[in-house]
């Protein structure tokens, strides 16, 4: 008398996808205030120093400098900063199960491994995309509107203008798979924010003073802020697509690795 019930249970419980996975994705992203909170950090963060920078940026002398002046960068240069928020919270969407321990929830209800992870990225890469896409939006129209007025004012209708600021608000979405593939990948807090902030941060400084950029062109600080956010080329960086192409490279890699492992692994 009881085993229909439990049947039904049982093929009720085994019937999950990915939209039911992304769905329980979206209900723990949204739950969380600390989500909240650096999201609008990384919002508030970005504006300041785009109207500050802009601020603060004086009208260019000189044939040299006229040719290279990009205050489109300038307003950009908040990025730098948003990106250390976002990809740290992509860490922690990871490792924070783990160290918690609802992980094992989190696999009771999805025991693939590899579709828990594509909705983890897919929610909060989804998420990133549409903040970032807004921040970069926002944060251009108020830092132009504090340019002095004798430096020329950039516009969204004038050439590479529109997709420096799209592709850097695409970039922080990229970003944020980047943390989710390192936290993936090592499963520790403390270890997966070291290697996320080397390489974003200290490898790129350490081998543009050393060796310059020939090497640290490919990392993706370097190429957010001279591939990707510029009108203007840069002599020896790559051009804003191949920045891109080579990011969306370091991306895929990650979450390939990061679910080859988690599926080789106990939780």
């Amino acid at each position: 008398m009881n085993t229909a019930p439990t049947t039904a249970y049982a093929s009720a419980a085994g019937h999950y996808g990915f939209r039911q996975a992304a769905r329980m994705e979206w209900i723990k992203l949204r739950s969380l205030r600390s989500t909240t909170y650096a999201l609008l950090l990384t919002v508030v963060a970005m504006i300041a120093m785009g109207v500050v920078t802009m601020a603060n940026t004086k009208a260019p002398h000189g044939a040299s400098k006229v040719a290279s002046f990009d205050p489109t960068n300038n307003v950009l240069a908040g990025v730098a900063l948003g990106q250390l928020v976002v990809g740290v919270l992509g860490v922690l969407l990871v490792t924070g199960e783990y160290s918690s321990g609802t992980i094992r929830a989190t696999l009771a209800a999805v025991p693939d491994r590899r579709l828990a992870l594509t909705a983890k990225a897919a929610v909060f890469g989804g998420a990133a995309l549409l903040v970032g896409e807004v921040v970069a939006l926002v944060t251009f129209v108020a830092g132009v509107a504090a340019l002095s007025p004798d430096v020329p004012h950039p516009s969204l209708g004038d050439p590479a203008v529109l997709r420096a600021v799209l592709m850097a608000g695409a970039y922080l979405a990229m970003v944020a798979l980047m943390g989710i593939g390192i936290g993936a990948i090592t499963r520790h807090t403390a270890s997966a924010i070291g290697v996320f902030v080397g390489i974003t941060y200290v490898l790129p400084a350490l081998l543009a003073g050393t060796t310059g950029t020939g090497v640290a062109k490919f990392f993706p600080t370097m190429i957010a802020g001279n591939s990707l956010a510029v009108t203007v080329p840069v002599d020896s960086m790559l051009t804003p697509w191949a920045g891109c192409a080579v990011l969306c490279l370091y991306t895929a890699a990650l979450l390939a690795v990061g679910g080859r492992l988690l599926v080789r692994r106990d939780a």
